[in-house]
């Protein structure tokens, strides 16, 4: 396989529907996974901190973001989330291509981005098949709500950001159901990895290298 033909995998689903348990499956499977929100922590501690600062004044400490003094700005003022996406998307699309180089230049045959806008962001034009991670809304409410510090507001606000879950299905090239025993979501994964090996992708040479 040439380097460029590298089938990248865009991994999504909204908030509580199990991302985390499907990247895990892949990982084991030997399919390495790029994880967004992971990338944004290691940014919100470095390179997008004095940014963050210099946009949002009194969010960050010590050279890091403070994400409850950030949450707090943007539930003040939630016009201001493209302000700050505005910041941090091209700090986040630089390290998904060097992410996606590095596993093309050892041989690997696909790869994963784990970003939980791609749809909203217009992401799934740079990869070559999307997944989306899906469980029923009654499941997914008592996973977030389970979660420290979460509460229904939050919740919502959080969701009123996100494409809904019925359009996110109708948008993928494949939908894992995570509402079920475990076994059952990873043979899924398992299944879906089988009937992509040796394909091709396009997506690499058009817009990551």
């Amino acid at each position: 396989m040439r380097v460029a033909d590298m089938l990248i995998i865009g991994l999504t689903g909204s908030i509580g529907m199990g991302k985390s348990t499907v990247a895990q499956r892949f990982r084991d499977r030997g399919i390495a996974v790029c994880d967004a929100d992971a990338v944004v922590h290691e940014l919100y501690g470095g390179a997008a901190a004095p940014l963050i600062e210099a946009a949002f004044p009194g969010t960050t400490a010590a050279g890091q973001v403070d994400r409850g003094r950030l949450a707090q700005a943007l539930l003040a003022e939630p016009g201001r989330f493209q302000q700050l996406e505005a910041i941090v998307h091209p700090l986040v699309q630089a390290a998904e291509r060097r992410f996606l180089q590095d596993r093309a230049a050892t041989g690997a045959g696909m790869a994963v981005l784990e970003i939980p806008l791609l749809l909203e962001t217009g992401g799934n034009r740079r990869v070559d098949f999307v997944v989306v991670v899906s469980a029923p809304a009654e499941v997914q409410s008592a996973r977030v709500l389970a979660r420290p510090g979460m509460t229904e507001e939050r919740l919502s606000n959080l969701s009123s950001r996100q494409m809904s879950d019925a359009d996110k299905r109708r948008a993928a090239d494949f939908v894992v159901d995570t509402g079920q025993p475990l076994e059952g979501t990873l043979a899924q994964v398992d299944k879906l990895i089988e009937s992509l090996r040796g394909r091709t992708g396009t997506a690499f040479a058009a817009y990551w290298t």
